[in-house]
């Protein structure tokens, strides 16, 4: 077995990976399975119906949420018919390989809704329990904009890539004054009214903030250098799975808060020590609790 290891202060453990299996194989196929569903979903109709809704009735699904993840899960069973699948919109098939692809079909389906360019494909290779918050780690994950045909891409131990090339974050700034922070805001009322009073209590702090209403694209945003940190409660594993890779392989330190992993709880993510500045603002702010319904 090869121990895979990430950033320290992620709070993810050092899930094995299987024997035989490679991080840059899992890319490669990541990134054809990931262009091929962009290319799919790029064909976009004028006029978009939503085909249900999940949380609350602002929480949609479109049809192409749909195709999209149905063409994805049968190319990677084509692929690698033992490995589970975790997706969106069909959730979890277990595997037996120790591997479990985590699919977000479209991340940024509002976005998509409203023919807003800010929106990917999300596929990663991770190994562990996806069912849990800490109990898995991403190995290999792509984030494609199939819009703007940019494509983020990060393995396990290599390093994080944009169009190929090579991604470093820079250093960002220590302090939270000038630091441009990224955020976005879950679908139930009770929670948005919290994360709206985290927010008018951080705002006045900070440089400006960013809403771009993709999770996968605001870690990549972040890796590139576009931000300074990101933060947000309420993310599923398929909102973050390969965008975590691509931020941590970048010089990211992605954390949660309150004791927590990143996760459902919080996610945290900026260059240290921004990241654990922002944290313990977060904390202190009770961030991680909503407001009653």
């Amino acid at each position: 077995m090869n121990a895979v290891t990430g950033a320290s202060g992620t709070g993810l453990p050092d899930v094995a990976l299987p024997e035989g299996a490679d991080p840059a194989e899992l890319l490669a196929i990541a990134e054809k399975v990931a262009r091929e569903a962009g290319a799919l979903v790029r064909g976009r109709p004028v006029r978009v119906e939503v085909a249900a809704t999940k949380s609350s009735p602002t929480d949609v699904v479109t049809e192409m949420d749909r195709a999209s993840e149905a063409l994805i899960r049968g190319r990677l069973a084509d692929e690698r018919p033992d490995d589970g699948l975790h997706g969106e919109e069909e959730g979890l098939l277990a595997g037996t390989s120790g591997i479990t692809w985590v699919i977000d079909p479209i991340d940024g389906t509002v976005n998509y809704l409203y023919g807003i360019p800010a929106y990917s494909i999300s596929v990663a290779a991770v190994v562990g329990d996806t069912r849990r918050a800490g109990a898995w780690r991403p190995v290999a994950g792509v984030v494609h904009n199939p819009v703007l045909d940019r494509t983020w891409a990060a393995a396990a131990g290599s390093g994080a890539r944009l169009d190929g090339e090579a991604l470093i974050v820079p250093d960002g700034p220590a302090d939270l004054s000038a630091a441009l922070v990224a955020t976005g805001f879950g679908y139930r009322a009770a929670r948005r009214a919290s994360q709206a009073r985290v927010l008018a209590g951080l705002l006045p702090r900070i440089r400006d903030i960013r809403r771009v209403g993709c999770a996968s694209l605001d870690l990549c945003l972040l890796a590139s250098g576009h931000v300074d940190a990101y933060y947000e409660r309420g993310l599923q594993p398929w909102d973050v799975a390969a965008g975590f890779l691509v931020a941590t392989e970048a010089g990211v330190a992605v954390r949660g808060i309150d004791g927590l992993p990143p996760g459902e709880h919080m996610v945290v993510a900026a260059r240290p020590p921004l990241a654990d500045v922002l944290a313990g603002e977060l904390e202190a702010a009770g961030a991680g609790c909503d407001e009653p319904d």
